[in-house]
């Protein structure tokens, strides 16, 4: 379940109201301002998942070190690291706002055109300067690898974020005409599906109390 949940929460980011709506700026990026081609577009993007998942990994590593630190009282520190997730769920639902996790930082960038090398730097630009604006997954991620005590396991959980929240943004830069429909539909319906993806949360938090 540690697998679904982390993946899920990949795909909540890139659908949170702070990222799809700056999706085609993205795209436009990926697909180059002089030339524009799909083979760009899928370079670009490639490079970009891969420099946004270079910084979570190593939070990741960070993370386990954290509860290998902390593991004499870990059974503690799951009901508190679950009761935050509850928490992180609420906040999501708009039952309560929590400032720090709801604010969003735009990416100001001096790339005129994008090559893979410009898209890597760019994606690990993303990773820090919207941090807030995913936080709330994010931050449940990490609490969740902190809680395993397992390096490799945390590696591989931070990697199912990763490509939850970046495979649709190639499948977006490769589809974007195509997805637009979807997006839109994503967007009308905002309210429900933030609603699923705090459950999902809150979920995610009982289980880590309890298992």
């Amino acid at each position: 379940m540690d697998y679904v949940f982390t993946f899920l929460e990949g795909i909540a980011s890139f659908i949170s109201p702070c990222i799809l709506p700056m999706l085609p700026i993205y795209i436009s990026y990926f697909l180059g301002k002089e030339e524009k081609s799909a083979k760009n577009a899928v370079i670009n993007s490639c490079g970009f998942v891969l420099g946004l998942t270079i910084v979570f990994l190593t939070l990741s590593i960070f993370a386990s070190q954290f509860g290998t630190i902390i593991s004499e009282n870990m059974r503690y520190i799951k009901i508190v690291f679950g009761i935050l997730i509850i928490v992180l769920g609420l906040n999501y639902m708009e039952v309560f706002n929590l400032k720090i996790l709801n604010k969003t930082k735009g990416i100001n960038t001096k790339f005129k055109s994008l090559n893979f090398i410009k898209s890597l730097a760019f994606g690990m630009l993303f990773s820090v300067t919207w941090t807030p604006c995913i936080g709330t997954f994010l931050s449940s991620a990490l609490l969740l690898i902190a809680s395993q005590q397992d390096m490799v396991k945390g590696i591989i959980l931070m990697l199912l974020y990763s490509i939850g929240l970046g495979i649709p943004f190639v499948l977006s830069a490769i589809f974007m005409e195509k997805l637009r429909e979807i997006f839109n539909f994503i967007k009308k319906n905002y309210n429900y599906i933030k609603k699923i993806s705090g459950v999902i949360l809150i979920i995610m938090g009982i289980y880590m109390m309890f298992f």
